[in-house]
C-alpha cells in the first residue's frame, strides 16, 4: 500500500490513519488515504552451474532455463513490472538491478545468451542470501535450476516468508534413466570426477534412477515446507503451456 492523499475524516475510517498535523491546521479531522501499489518487482535467480549444460532433446537444461527466463521477462515487462536478474553458481556472479521497459529486457536477454560463468559448482544458499540482503520489499522470485544441491532449505523458508517464491526445476530424460548401451564413462560436470558405468547392469541403473528421484522429491519437500510453489519441467516439453496452466491454477 502507498500513500495517495489526505481527505476529511469519514465514518468508518481507521483512527490509526488520522493525519493529526493537517487536522490541527484545518480545524477538522483528516485521514490519510492509501491505494494498493500495483507495480511489482520480479527477480530471476538463474543457476549457471555446469550440471545445466546437460541435455539430449535438442536443448540443454541451460537452453530451457534461458527460454523460460525470456518468457517470464517479456511477460513482466508487458505488465509494466520491474525485473532484475541474478546469475549464480557457487557464488553470485552477476546482478542486474531491477528496472522496467523493453530495452531493459533486451539487455537481460543479451546477458542470458552471452554470460560465461567462472565456476561449475552450485550453491543455491548463496543466491538466496544475496536476495534476502538485496531487496527489502516483497517481490515475485523465480529460482531456475536443476536443484542438484543440498542445504538450501532454511534460507528458502526465510525467502518465502518475505517474497512470493516460485521454483522452476528443469531436468532431462537422461537424468531419469539411462539407455542400455554397455560400459560408458560418466563425468560429474561440477566436480570433474569421472567413473565407468555399466548401463546394462540392472542394479546400477536402479541406483541411478533412485538418485534422480531423490533430487526431485527433496526439491518438492523443501518448497512445500517453505510454503513456496515448485514447477518441474523436462527439456523438450511445451513449457509455455505448462507455465500458463500453473498460473491459472494459482489464480
Amino acid at each position: 500500500m502507498s500513500f495517495k492523499e489526505v481527505r476529511e475524516y469519514q465514518a468508518g475510517d481507521d483512527i490509526r490513519f488520522i493525519e493529526w498535523n493537517a487536522s490541527a491546521r484545518m480545524g477538522h479531522t483528516y485521514s490519510k488515504l492509501f491505494e494498493e501499489e500495483r507495480e511489482l518487482s520480479v527477480f530471476l535467480l538463474i543457476d549457471t552451474s555446469a550440471s545445466n549444460l546437460f541435455g539430449t532433446y535438442k536443448q540443454s537444461k541451460k537452453d530451457l532455463i534461458t527460454e523460460i527466463s525470456a518468457a517470464l521477462a517479456f511477460s513482466a515487462t508487458s505488465n509494466n513490472d520491474k525485473i532484475s536478474m541474478v546469475f549464480f553458481n557457487e557464488k553470485v556472479e552477476r546482478y542486474i538491478p531491477e528496472k522496467k521497459g523493453r530495452q531493459h529486457v533486451l539487455r537481460l536477454m543479451r546477458e542470458l545468451l552471452s554470460f560465461a560463468p567462472t565456476s561449475s559448482k552450485t550453491n543455491i544458499s548463496q543466491a538466496l542470501h544475496f536476495l534476502n540482503s538485496t531487496t527489502k520489499h516483497k517481490s515475485i522470485v523465480f529460482i531456475l535450476s536443476d536443484f542438484v544441491d543440498e542445504g538450501y532449505e532454511q534460507l528458502l523458508g526465510i525467502s518465502a516468508k518475505k517474497h512470493d517464491v516460485i521454483g522452476i526445476q528443469v531436468f532431462d530424460k537422461l537424468d531419469k534413466q539411462l539407455p542400455r548401451v554397455g560400459l560408458i564413462e560418466m563425468g560429474d560436470p561440477e566436480t570433474g570426477e569421472t567413473m565407468l558405468f555399466d548401463t546394462n547392469n540392472k542394479n546400477a541403473r536402479l541406483q541411478y534412477s533412485k538418485q534422480f528421484d531423490k533430487i526431485i522429491s527433496l526439491a518438492k519437500e523443501h518448497f512445500k515446507k517453505a510454503g513456496a510453489d515448485l514447477l518441474q519441467i523436462e527439456t523438450g516439453e511445451d513449457f509455455v503451456k505448462k507455465l500458463q496452466d500453473f498460473f491459472i491454477k494459482r489464480k
